[in-house]
């Protein structure tokens, strides 16, 4: 008979499909448990609604998977049964409660859960398809789909996480994909033996797995798994004499490394994990479709002017621009008419000079005083993002020029400080609307330990990813000399040429300062000074 203490399954609940759960945990199962009092039997109808159809397996604790209808409803589902009910089932049937309060779409669903003193049971969702482990048995997954696996688990971790709760059972097994692609989790376990962190790092497990059919945590068998089941009956990982194992890099061949080294980071326990949203957020970012999977990964920025439109700044700006020029024609103008004046203005003034003349006390061939310094009028800024598909980090430049240094640009969170290697660095982009001597720029930050670069260049193309990339091209002369990791809040560049005119600027972002929930940046206020 199976046991009666092993540990209880929780799953997460969703309004759609679902996933049967411990589906791949031990699919080649050798032989049901004896049948004893309150065993079920295929036709039987639970708590006059859901007929039992076929017995599917057993999960690694040895309660009864069944494929069911609701003849109610008239739609399948998984009913998890152990027997005897009563106190030792008191577990299972609280965490399918807790359980039914998360909802996500990769999370199974949970409809009901029983308990008829002789035997309990929980009904759920019923998902056709595979687990991860069943699927990578026909061979490693590519980069790109073994990204969406990760993302959706990932996801379905935010959610769990967010109630307080912790999964505590992530592995091939209970990693389900719908045969219409859909990823769900099932399987989770409530019994205060895990932590948030193994769930996560758990999530780097999936990945490592996904990416080269090996389990990096095969050491450790699942709780309440006799042999051959659960984790313990999927291959461990290649590991060198020491014990470490290897990158999936050196598993495979064509595995990004971004992604390598994203999955090996959450594999190290030296290196804190990120938190489960922050984890889900990046995935998302790596999870693109793979004809779009075109960037590329290695070698640092590169800045040619290869191919660039020098365009008019006034097709960027649009009205903003040609109402400051027609403002500035008009003072022009005023200008004038007050000279015309005075020129005019008959004996009582003589003066025919013209205002701008130097003076007698001026010594030939000294140079006409430099203008004065000020702050420049900064005509467009945009936010640069070329290596991005989602492009979701483009809004609120206008707010580093409020003068409100409480208020600006910020990035999203990051993984690692290199922006979790997915991109070589963001950029914002600033147009002075003409040709200026510039003295310095300065940037205020959010944080310390920012790396960074200012460009100058000529052109300005549309915002979007291809428009980035051609507008980063023609940025290739540096002003000054970069920051690395700068130890303050306010950077600024002074590395202009006196002898030349800029209109167009590129402050260029290349790392994140660490905050407490990962690795995000604030540029609060940009100014330009000069004449």
């Amino acid at each position: 008979m199976p046991s009666s203490s092993g540990p209880s399954i929780d799953t997460i609940t969703e309004g759609g499909r679902v996933t049967q759960v411990g589906e791949g945990q031990e699919a080649e199962e050798t032989a049901p448990p004896v049948m004893t009092f309150g065993a079920p039997t295929a036709g039987e109808i639970l708590a006059e609604r859901y007929e039992l159809v076929e017995h599917i397996n057993n999960d690694s604790a040895g309660r009864l998977v069944w494929r069911g209808v609701d003849v109610i409803l008239r739609r399948p589902v998984a009913v998890v049964l152990r027997y005897p009910g009563g106190d030792s089932a008191t577990e299972m049937l609280q965490a399918a409660v807790a359980a039914s309060r998360v909802i996500h779409p990769n999370l199974v669903g949970v409809y009901d859960a029983i308990d008829e003193d002789v035997r309990a049971y929980v009904v759920r969702e019923w998902v056709d398809g595979r687990s991860l482990r069943e699927l990578v048995a026909d061979g490693p997954l590519d980069p790109a789909r073994a990204t969406a696996i990760g993302n959706a688990v990932a996801s379905a971790m935010a959610a769990v996480h967010a109630t307080g709760m912790v999964h505590g059972n992530v592995h091939p097994g209970t990693v389900m994909i719908s045969d219409d692609g859909r990823v769900v989790l099932a399987d989770a376990r409530t019994d205060g033996d895990d932590s948030q962190e193994a769930d996560i790092r758990a999530v780097g497990g999936i990945l490592y797995f996904a990416l080269t059919g090996h389990w990096p945590h095969a050491e450790a068998p699942l709780r309440g798994a006799t042999a051959g089941h659960g984790r313990a009956a999927i291959p461990d990982a290649v590991r060198d004499a020491s014990g470490a194992i290897a990158a999936p890099r050196q598993v495979r061949a064509g595995v990004p490394a971004y992604l390598d080294d994203l999955t090996m980071d959450l594999l190290d326990a030296e290196i804190a994990p990120p938190s489960s949203d922050v984890l889900s957020a990046e995935l998302g970012r790596l999870d693109i479709p793979a004809e779009d999977h075109f960037l590329d990964q290695t070698g640092t920025i590169r800045f040619t002017a290869d191919g660039v439109e020098d365009r008019s700044p006034l097709a960027a700006a649009g009205g903003r621009k040609v109402a400051i020029g027609i403002a500035g024609l008009l003072a022009v103008a005023l200008i004038g008419l007050l000279i015309g004046i005075n020129t005019l203005g008959g004996d009582d003034d003589p003066q025919t000079e013209p205002v701008a003349r130097p003076s007698a006390s001026t010594p030939a061939g000294d140079a006409t005083p430099a203008p004065a310094v000020r702050k420049l009028n900064i005509q467009d800024i945009r936010i640069i993002d070329p290596d991005s598909r989602q492009r979701n980090e483009l809004g609120d430049a206008e707010k580093m020029l409020d003068g409100d240094e409480d208020k600006g640009w910020e990035t999203d969170t990051y993984y690692s400080a290199n922006f979790s290697n997915y991109k070589k660095g963001m950029g914002v982009w600033i147009d002075l609307g003409a040709p200026h001597t510039v003295k310095s720029l300065t940037a205020t930050l959010s944080d310390s330990g920012v790396s960074a670069a200012l460009f100058t260049g000529t052109g300005d193309f549309p915002s979007s990813s291809q428009g980035d990339k051609d507008l980063v091209k023609g940025f290739k002369t540096r002003i000054g000399q970069p920051f690395e990791q700068h130890d303050g809040t306010k950077m600024a560049f002074d590395g202009f040429d006196p002898e030349q005119k800029y209109q167009y600027l590129l402050f260029w972002i290349t790392e994140l300062p660490s905050t407490e929930r990962g690795f995000k940046l604030g540029v609060q206020e940009i100014s330009v000074q000069g004449s």
